[in-house]
Order: C-alpha cells, then sequence, then structure tokens
C-alpha cells in the first residue's frame, strides 16, 4: 500500500472501489493521481471522471496484483 508522500501527479494507481449506488458491490478500479481543480495545492484520485480528495486512510495501491491480493483476504 503506497503512503501519500509516496503519491506524484500523472501516477496510476489502483484502489478498492465501492460502488456508491450498491453499497454491497467493490472492485478494483484504476485511477489517476491529479491536482484538485478547486484546490491545486491538493492531490486527489481521478476516478470516472470525478476528482476524490485523497484521505490519509484511503488504501492505494501500486499495482492491480496488490490490491487484488487485500481486496481477496478482506471480501473473500
Amino acid at each position: 500500500m503506497l503512503d501519500i508522500q509516496q503519491l506524484e501527479e500523472g501516477q496510476q494507481v489502483y484502489i478498492i472501489y465501492r460502488n456508491p449506488h450498491t453499497q454491497t458491490v467493490s472492485n478494483v478500479k484504476e485511477a489517476t493521481i491529479a491536482r484538485d481543480p478547486m484546490d491545486p495545492s491538493r492531490l486527489s484520485l481521478l476516478l470516472f471522471d470525478f476528482y476524490h480528495p485523497i484521505e490519509e486512510d484511503d488504501a492505494i495501491f501500486a499495482s492491480y496484483e496488490e490490491a487484488e491480493s487485500l481486496f481477496e483476504d478482506f471480501y473473500m
């Protein structure tokens, strides 16, 4: 799992994403680290054309395999 200090603008990362419309559905998704357009001093996750502020407790991974492994341990 990556630490917030390891993130750089333009970096491709993987997250475990919970569907906001169906709370029981989660999966691994690719996202991009980008500057938040509302607060350019802050990095955010760009996912599905939306900016999501990065929080300290977000699980962000460098590889799909790493995210998938934790996903399987947690959800399966």
